[in-house]
């Protein structure tokens, strides 16, 4: 039964991790979160930030986001249960304390009970996070969400990949690529493809149909969404236009797309 797996343990989020293999680490390592990744700066983007917000990161990893938020303006507060992603974070927001409009704080906490009180933020965020809870913490963690969130708030999420794209798109994917003499690029199971820690840390892979879902059964109503990282061309003219095709045609797009983005808001149940 679900709710009896174990989440998994913060000891394997690691420095080298946020470093190494969470997304956007090349812009965090040469800039210190100054940059965003194109990922984390549209998922941000979403979230609308204006001056006066309260808005809470929910699995701030290493605090890019909480430094962007203030910048505009907003009081940004982060959570991560990690204490490797909260002293990260501190190092990035703790030398801005005072320069940034807004204020940042940030707190080792468990996103299944998050320590702020009812109807706290304008603007809840959960990048890359959904894919790391099991089915039972993220039905907790979305309670919490929606009980701290504001009446007129809006609750943006990010998660990658697709599980669509691993379960039915990757293996053929793999098997063209192993036609091409390029197999080995292409591990069997996709979540060690680029990135083997996945393996043992994403537990919970959405659809874009799943994650519409989930998110309706726990009080949430608005829009989600499929996309993917631009496509960059010059392989062949054959693979080219294969990607193109099936990147943009539904029903190809829905399995070949990578992330799935929403933006909602309360409901009254």
């Amino acid at each position: 039964m679900d709710k009896q797996k174990a989440p998994v343990s913060s000891t394997l989020y690691t420095e080298e991790y946020f470093r190494t293999a969470c997304e956007g680490f090349d812009e965090f390592n040469t800039s210190e979160g100054e940059q965003l990744s194109r990922r984390l700066a549209s998922a941000f983007s979403l979230a609308e930030v204006t001056p006066g917000m309260t808005i809470l990161d929910v699995g701030c990893g290493r605090g890019e986001i909480l430094r962007h938020a203030a910048q505009l303006g907003a009081d940004a507060y982060g959570i991560d249960y990690a204490e490797v992603a909260v002293n990260l974070s501190k190092r990035v927001i703790e030398p801005l304390g005072g320069v940034t409009p807004g204020k940042m704080a940030v707190f080792q906490a468990d996103a299944k009970t998050l320590p702020f009180a009812t109807g706290s933020f304008d603007r809840v965020l959960m990048f890359d996070v959904v894919e790391h809870l099991h089915p039972w913490e993220l039905d907790q963690a979305l309670a919490e969400v929606r009980r701290v969130l504001k009446p007129d708030g809006k609750f943006i999420v990010h998660t990658a990949p697709n599980i669509w794209y691993d379960r039915y798109a990757y293996p053929v994917v793999r098997a063209v690529r192993t036609l091409m003499g390029q197999g080995a690029n292409y591990p069997k199971n996709p979540r060690n493809f680029l990135v083997s820690v996945n393996e043992h840390v994403h537990v919970n892979e959405q659809s874009m149909l799943s994650l519409a879902r989930t998110l309706r059964r726990a009080g949430f109503r608005g829009k989600v969404w499929l996309e993917s990282p631009p496509q960059h061309g010059g392989e062949s003219a054959v693979i080219d236009s294969a990607r193109g095709f099936l990147f943009r045609t539904p029903p190809f797009r829905w399995f070949f797309e990578r992330e799935v983005f929403a933006v909602v808001a309360k409901h009254a149940r």
